[in-house]
Parts: C-alpha cells; sequence; structure tokens
C-alpha cells in the first residue's frame, strides 16, 4: 500500500537525513508522487500528502512538509498546491 510505504520513507527520512539509504529513500517518495499523479492528477497528491503528512507528525512528531519538494518536478502546480495545504 502506497501510504504505508510513504509513511515509512518520510519516518525514516526525517529520523536519520544522513542515513546511507536516504537518497534511495527520497526517490522512492519522487516515484511514489509520480505514481499518485497518473492515477488521480494534482487532487490526488494534495489529499495524499495532507493524509500522511498528519499520520506522520502525529506519529513521530516531525513535519514531512521540507520533504514535499521532491515531488516539485511531478506536476507544475504542486509548489502552489502545497502552499494552500492547511497544517492540520
Amino acid at each position: 500500500m502506497l501510504e504505508e510505504e510513504l509513511i515509512d520513507l518520510f519516518t525514516s527520512c526525517l529520523r536519520e537525513p544522513n542515513g546511507n539509504d536516504t537518497q534511495s529513500q527520497k526517490s522512492r517518495i519522487t516515484d511514489i508522487g509520480h505514481e499518485i499523479h497518473a492515477d488521480g492528477g494534482l487532487d490526488a497528491m494534495v489529499n495524499f500528502f495532507f493524509a500522511v503528512r498528519n499520520r506522520v507528525v502525529g506519529e513521530i512528531g516531525l513535519d514531512p512538509i521540507k520533504l514535499q519538494s521532491l515531488w516539485n518536478k511531478v506536476d507544475p502546480e504542486w509548489e502552489d498546491a502545497v502552499k494552500q495545504m492547511p497544517d492540520s
């Protein structure tokens, strides 16, 4: 399931930003963004990120918003959409 995988990837990247697997994990986060976009477009990306972000913040107290830039090249409107996303 993409949601659980993304939660695991965000959690790992946030807890160990300089870990050995961080670059490959970030690459997979980007790939997941492409998969979500292909399936449902920008709205799906926003909804997915919002839900996963809330889970990660709730579970580990760290905000994956700084990783949102990994999806910037997936859709040219992503950067603006994420700025309009509520905090919770």
